[in-house]
């Protein structure tokens, strides 16, 4: 048994905070309460006969543990970049307790025996492990994979990220089919009859580099012809690292008209402008580009409003000697797991812009509920899935747990410190 003392818990799931103990036995959370440790002194079970571990979290925020439904863990296939083991590990360090994987690793997760094979090591890394599989087969855009087949045997959702579906008809069908499972589909938004050079936007940055860039046209493209199709299908639709402020208006329309239509913003969108890829180089380099200051604070607006929903990290490890080459043969991306929530509450929570309980709503419960997970949410019954943390806490951006170090952020200081992170009753990271 856990007994968690002295927190403040804040639950977004139920809008409900305060301070409390939380106790645990096993994978659930057994009761919610005021001095639950001296119930147990009185009734002198304190002596190990229950095996009670003890956590005084006086002065820290008990949460429901992270969710991120955009990862890539490189495995199978590029495991020298990260590896299930080593992106749980990073997941772990970052408050995460349940993460969805991306599919294009390779093999693609777009057969049986790679899905069995992530679900299966994803098991033993301690945090809970999902992942989407590929929309169509080999990623490449042609031909559906066996949806039904795949969503049986495990796969959480659907998606070609890293690569957009050009199709209409086959994006249609997809969607039809997402829709007749019960399943999200995401979609990665760059359309790349726009693109000349991909993770660096068509503008000042472009212009510092001397190359064509990504035009912002890219990513307004296709997010205005899936969410049509969205809405048409009825399809719960996720639009992946939002981008450009003319997207997130076309989000906020779609979700007036009713549809299943879901966004997601990265918090180095929420952060950083173009400006930074002069600066960090290849570090601040990815798909889609950072974009002008008028687009980070559409997407601040939009996580303000609700029509940006879900906060997810687009955690992309690469190695040294990757990111080490010519802005234009680098590849895009960058590690988010273990600055996410600092970066959430210093741009955001800190600034005024979203609330502590706002902030962590798109972290838990909206992204596990998209997903139809049993997470986001702290009550008695329910998984005992915590994070606890320091909102107050400074600390510089140094070691990473990620088996890469790929990340603008390094030498950052930001405000949140992850103090334990608990998985299914078991203390799974802690700050020592």
């Amino acid at each position: 048994m856990l007994l968690i003392a002295n927190v403040y818990l804040l639950d977004p799931a139920a809008g409900r905070e305060g301070y409390c103990d939380i106790l645990t036995d096993g994978e659930r959370i057994v009761k919610i309460g005021e001095n639950l440790y001296g119930e147990f002194v009185k009734r002198g079970e304190t002596d190990g006969a229950k095996d009670l571990q003890v956590i005084d979290a006086s002065g820290l925020i008990a949460a429901p543990g992270l969710v991120d439904v955009h990862s890539h863990f490189r495995d199978p296939g590029f495991a020298y970049k990260e590896d299930i083991e080593t992106g749980a590990m990073a997941a772990a360090k970052g408050g995460y307790t349940t993460v969805v994987l991306m599919a294009n690793t390779r093999p693609a997760v777009d057969n049986e025996d790679t899905l069995s094979y992530v679900l299966e090591k994803g098991k033993k890394t301690g945090i809970h492990i999902e992942t989407c599989a590929t929309v169509t087969k080999g990623m490449k855009g042609k031909e559906m994979v066996d949806m039904e087949c795949l969503h049986k045997k495990g796969a959480a959702g659907f998606t070609d990220d890293g690569v957009p579906i050009l199709s209409a008809e086959l994006a249609e069908e997809a969607m039809r089919e997402a829709k007749r499972l019960g399943v999200p589909i995401s979609l990665h938004e760059e359309n790349p009859a726009y693109i000349e050079n991909n993770g660096i936007n068509a503008g000042v940055a472009s212009a510092y580099y001397q190359i064509g860039g990504s035009q912002r046209e890219a990513e307004i493209d296709l997010v205005k012809r899936d969410l049509e199709i969205a809405l048409k299908t009825g399809a719960c639709m996720d639009v992946q690292h939002i981008s450009t402020k003319e997207a997130v208006a076309l989000v906020r329309e779609a979700k007036k008209s009713g549809g299943d239509i879901h966004a997601e913003a990265a918090p180095h969108h929420f952060t950083l402008t173009e400006e930074a890829v002069m600066r960090y180089g290849t570090l601040a380099k990815m798909n889609p580009p950072l974009r002008e200051e008028a687009d980070r604070m559409a997407i601040i607006e939009g996580l303000q409003d609700g029509t940006i929903d879900l906060i997810a990290t687009d955690h992309a490890p690469h190695s040294r000697e990757e990111k080490d080459r010519p802005i234009t043969e680098a590849p895009s991306g960058i590690i988010g797991l273990e600055t996410a929530l600092s970066l959430g509450i210093t741009q955001l929570v800190d600034t005024g812009f979203l609330t502590m309980m706002s902030l962590l709503k798109k972290m838990t419960c909206n992204p596990a509920k998209m997903y139809g997970l049993d997470a986001g949410y702290l009550a008695e019954g329910g998984p005992a899935d915590i994070v606890l943390f320091d909102a107050g806490e400074t600390w510089i951006v140094t070691d990473f747990a990620s088996k890469s170090d790929n990340s603008p952020f390094r030498g950052w200081q930001l405000k949140g410190v992850v103090k334990y992170t608990i998985c299914g009753g078991r203390v799974v990271y802690q700050n020592k």
